[in-house]
């Protein structure tokens, strides 16, 4: 059997249909900013919300060692007992920096980062290819990789509604139909 983490969730929210919440993570790598778009651990979450119950992601970044998972075990209860309280159904992305020093909301970060394509080969003769995620510019305050920049826990609420509303508004009343 194979699936992604959002159909693991539909699996399980099939096989236990009382199930209230579900938690993602937590995730080994952050899942901060514009890496929400790629994220299973969040996809897991997401698709919590769309089944009607409160989704969770949890996530923290990864250097050479393993992350210290019981050195955020009393971050993560700190952060449960804050967003298991609220009526839901409800979407949150939480990052957890290595050694947390207190919990802020936060929104998602959004930037531009350089995106080079960089060719190579792997140890048995393959091309591979990385992509580099370097920023053009750094964090704003108040965003969820700032918090984790500056040993903050991030709690981002998300909907899951993409639509620039702003823009439709005012595409709409231009009145214009779409040109073939």
């Amino acid at each position: 059997m194979n699936g992604t983490p959002a159909d693991c969730v539909a699996l399980g929210l099939h096989m236990f249909p009382d199930t209230q919440v579900v938690l993602s993570g937590i995730n080994m790598g952050p899942n901060l900013g514009n890496s929400m778009w790629h994220s299973g651990t969040l996809a897991a979450a997401k698709q919590a919300m769309l089944l009607g119950i409160t989704g969770i992601a949890l996530s923290t970044p990864v250097g050479k060692t393993e992350p210290d998972f019981e050195g955020l075990s009393q971050w993560t209860g700190d952060v449960l007992k804050i967003l298991l309280n609220d009526k839901g159904p409800a979407l949150y992305n939480v990052n957890f920096p290595p050694k947390p020093e207190g919990v802020v909301w936060t929104r998602q970060s959004v930037r531009l980062y350089d995106g080079n394509v960089v060719p190579g080969q792997d140890p048995m003769g393959r091309k591979n290819y990385w992509i580099t995620v370097i920023p053009l510019e750094p964090a704003e305050e108040g965003t969820d990789r700032w918090a984790v920049e500056n040993k903050l826990v991030s709690i981002t609420p998300l909907r899951l509604d993409l639509t620039a509303h702003d823009e439709l508004s005012t595409r709409l009343k231009s009145g214009r139909k779409l040109d073939r």
